[in-house]
């Protein structure tokens, strides 16, 4: 598990995923037998990288990738490091002949996700990517709705997602997040970060994405670092992106670190049908059925006389959901050692950042994009 003593590799994948996995006794796969999981954290840091097995009971732990890679019983290289530095990890761990498992983006450019894509292709590794917002229980319980028909057709989308990202111009209120998400030249940007999630979860819930228009934005153009030093931001912060499907349907996408919320949650998505519509959360979803659908009327000169969160029913309320990203990390293990298919590889992955790449050239020019076939 190599760049893991981040914040979502330290959470998502090692502590709510690997780890959760390691003391439940194992991933079951028949009565009797059980797929084992013995992480080695790997990085640059080697205090880091000590601190964060002791906290965790990780045996293993080393800042010589290289010597990791070379040992035979480790199966698996998984990657959570920053996006420009992707691509040289991978390349390592096919020469090493591992299955590979890594963080979205793959890379900031097109070619660059579809080269690493046919690299684990063409030496036949098994491969995949992170693509974990579509096990999140509110898309999923939106996709149940879906598929039994209980909306009828999609007509159009709607998703707002971000918060407030602090400047840290306020001592004492720092940034949330690293600086290099507000700097192009490190990776950074919101479009490379959220379209490439948002091709998924739009391709697999709602249909392929025909075409994109998107502006990008730069609301805060300073920031200070995480040593106290202003620094000038070149990444977006904010994008405002609509795609076409091929089945006709419309979806709008925003997001912002420059918002403040005032929604149901960080991600929500409005999801309007001809039988009936859906409002998922990460966590909930609610349903309004034709039959319970207002006739409201326009007249701003008296009160509104519906309240509009009425007449909205709880989508599955007691279901228990598990964290999606061990979700996914669990269909990646039956993927390795029992050969089921797995859905998610790198050249899948690469769609989210050809459309992340589409939403820049669209930004720029002031035009829609159509998206090719990759391959």
């Amino acid at each position: 598990m190599n760049g893991v003593t981040g914040r979502m590799g330290k959470n998502q994948h090692l502590i709510r995923s690997i780890l959760a996995i390691r003391d439940q006794g194992g991933l079951r796969i028949s009565d009797d037998e059980f797929i084992q999981v013995d992480p080695i954290l790997t990085g640059r840091s080697e205090e880091k990288l000590k601190e964060l097995a002791e906290e965790h009971g990780v045996k293993r732990w080393t800042t010589d990738l290289d010597a990791a890679l070379a040992n035979p019983d480790d199966e698996i290289f998984f990657d959570a490091s920053t996006t420009l530095h992707r691509a040289g990890f991978i390349e390592k761990a096919v020469e090493a002949g591992k299955a590979i498992y890594c963080e979205k983006p793959t890379a900031v450019e097109t070619a660059e996700a579809v080269r690493l894509g046919k690299l684990c292709r063409d030496a036949g590794l098994k491969n995949g990517v992170v693509q974990d917002k579509l096990w999140l229980p509110g898309l999923r319980k939106a996709k149940k709705l879906m598929e039994e028909g209980t909306l009828g057709r999609i007509l159009s989308v709607r998703g707002e997602f971000g918060y407030w990202v602090f400047s840290g111009h306020d001592e004492s209120q720092p940034s949330q997040r690293p600086s290099w998400n507000y700097r192009s030249e490190d990776g950074g940007g919101i479009v490379i970060d959220m379209l490439c999630h948002y091709r998924y979860v739009v391709d697999h819930l709602f249909g392929p994405i025909q075409s994109v228009s998107c502006l990008a934005a730069t609301h805060l153009p300073e920031r200070i670092d995480e040593h106290g030093e202003a620094y000038p931001c070149t990444a977006d912060d904010s994008a405002y992106a609509t795609f076409q499907l091929e089945n006709g349907a419309i979806v709008t996408m925003n997001s912002s670190w420059s918002v403040r919320v005032r929604r149901d949650d960080l991600f929500v998505l409005w999801i309007d049908g001809t039988e009936g519509s859906a409002v998922a959360t990460l966590r909930d979803c609610r349903l309004q059925k034709m039959s319970d659908t207002p006739r409201p009327v326009w007249n701003p000169d008296i009160e509104q006389p519906i309240d509009f969160h009425q007449d909205w029913e709880e989508v599955e309320p007691d279901t228990e959901y598990d964290n999606a990203f061990k979700v996914q990390w669990e269909l990646f293990l039956r993927h390795v050692v029992l050969d089921q298919p797995f859905a998610w590889d790198l050249l899948e992955g690469a769609k989210g950042v050809q459309l992340a790449e589409a939403g820049l050239k669209s930004s720029a020019e002031r035009r829609w994009i159509d998206l090719e076939p990759l391959v």
